[in-house]
């Protein structure tokens, strides 16, 4: 009797001090990451305010492209182009090893790509520094590799909930990002622990977190979700566009050779942009988003202007993140979406355009369910995640960090070979199968042209 009752016994001690022992490490995570993060924005506040009271500060762009490339090639090759995509990178290939200097060198960097007008986000980075933070702890504790993979998801989402002030989303991106379909529930517990203790950290060092008052939603009917269903099917396609000019623009610079040509010349290139388009396409562009989650109509060009500012100063060496300016393009599309289709609700429009474009464009459909729960309140719940959904399922096996694995088939009629980084799978093919809509259509449109030719051969008789 006592032999069989002893193993449940160990079992649950054996469960108990594993949630201990990562609560504990989580803790150690979580306060250094929302410490680093807001040393990060005070410094990023403090520089923009400073550089931004100079008339055309963004003239220095180039340089500053230039100057920030430089420190990452020299100094920390690992912290290039926008950080959330290394640290993936380095969870697959190299089990989270991340050398200490990349937090420094990021840190530096984008705040100098950023503070001159660069139009990139701040969120990367910061999960970077999360990351690399986190790694640095494994190595001082002595950690197996499995065990630094969980402490640098950790990190990732610390760096994230910290940034936005959102915790809980933050949690979920960190585990969620890393393959397409599928989640690390192992970390899940100590990943939320990072979160919140970041989160707090950074509220008791002065950071403040704008929060949106609720808005107002239109009536739950069939027609308004119809509306959701073609919103989110709009932010897929954005979405697919933001990652394929990412990446025309990433193989382009590449392509001219020395990196101080592609510096240069895509910072004059933004420059430019802001120049003769307007300068809010420049930087983070919160003012723009808040705007547009307010309800104000924003220039019908944003979406497209905002995108190939980011795509050149992201593929032309300069260093930041991608989600803020996912946050700008998602908002400009709900936005123009609401003025395309006469809807009186442009700020619930905007709000859920903003998610759901965060769903596509990073495969993190839950994540940005739970975001927009978190940013605009539990009202917004059954279109938020409506649209995410289908945001995620309309832009395909494509992503912006192209080191996300291959978890899952988004279709069944679509064959995706799995277990590969999104950037290196072969393309997809369709499955005609003869009960799936598309198999209904072949044969439609074969039996067309099987009638037709009845009635040629029979015209020929």
């Amino acid at each position: 009797m006592q032999s069989n009752v002893q193993p449940k016994y160990v079992e649950q001690i054996t469960l108990v001090a594993s949630v201990i022992k990562w609560s504990f490490y989580a803790t150690i995570v979580g306060g250094l990451a929302g410490g680093a993060t807001t040393l990060f924005l005070k410094i990023l506040n403090w520089s923009s305010a400073r550089v931004g009271a100079y008339p055309n500060y963004y003239y220095f762009l180039p340089v500053a492209i230039l100057g920030s490339s430089l420190m990452v090639k020299w100094l920390a090759p690992e912290a290039e182009g926008h950080g959330t995509e290394k640290v993936i990178e380095a969870i697959h290939e190299r089990m989270g090893r991340i050398p200490f200097i990349v937090v420094p060198v990021k840190l530096v960097a984008t705040v100098i790509t950023l503070a001159v007008g660069g139009s990139a986000g701040k969120e990367s980075p910061c999960a970077q520094i999360g990351a690399g933070i986190s790694s640095s702890v494994a190595s001082v504790l002595r950690l197996d590799d499995v065990d630094r993979r969980k402490l640098v998801i950790c990190g990732i989402s610390a760096g994230f909930a910290t940034v936005f002030g959102t915790p809980i989303a933050g949690a979920l991106f960190g585990v969620e990002v890393l393959v397409l379909g599928q989640m690390f529930y192992d970390v899940l517990f100590p990943s939320f622990v990072a979160g919140i203790v970041g989160y707090h950290v950074a509220t008791n060092f002065g950071i403040v977190y704008e929060r949106h008052p609720a808005c107002q939603f239109p009536i739950l009917t069939s027609t308004s979700m119809l509306e959701v269903i073609l919103l989110g099917i709009f932010c897929g396609l954005v979405a697919l566009f933001l990652v394929e000019s990412m990446r025309v623009a990433r193989k382009l610079f590449h392509k001219l050779g020395p990196i101080h040509y592609q510096a240069l010349l895509g910072g004059v290139l933004v420059v430019l942009i802001g120049r003769f388009i307007s300068v809010n396409y420049l930087g983070l562009g919160l003012d723009t988003i808040g705007a547009g989650l307010s309800g104000v109509r924003l220039p019908v060009g944003s979406v497209f202007w905002k995108t190939l500012a980011t795509s050149i100063t992201l593929g032309c060496g300069g260093s930041g993140g991608d989600v803020t300016p996912v946050f700008f393009i998602g908002t400009s599309a709900g936005n123009l979406f609401a003025q395309l289709f006469h809807e009186p609700y442009v700020a619930a429009f905007s709000g859920m355009g903003m998610v759901a474009m965060l769903a596509g464009a990073a495969n993190t459909p839950i994540a940005a369910s739970v975001l927009a729960m978190e940013l605009f309140g539990p009202g917004i719940a059954p279109y938020s995640t409506v649209a995410c959904m289908v945001s995620f399922l309309v832009v395909g096996y494509r992503s912006i960090y192209p080191s996300q694995v291959l978890g899952m088939q988004k279709s069944a009629s679509l064959a995706g070979e799995t277990g590969r980084p999104i950037g290196e799978t072969p393309a997809v093919t369709v499955v005609h199968r003869e009960k799936s809509l598309m198999g209904v259509f072949v044969k439609g449109v074969k039996m067309t042209r099987h009638q037709h030719q009845k009635k040629d051969n029979h015209h020929d008789e």
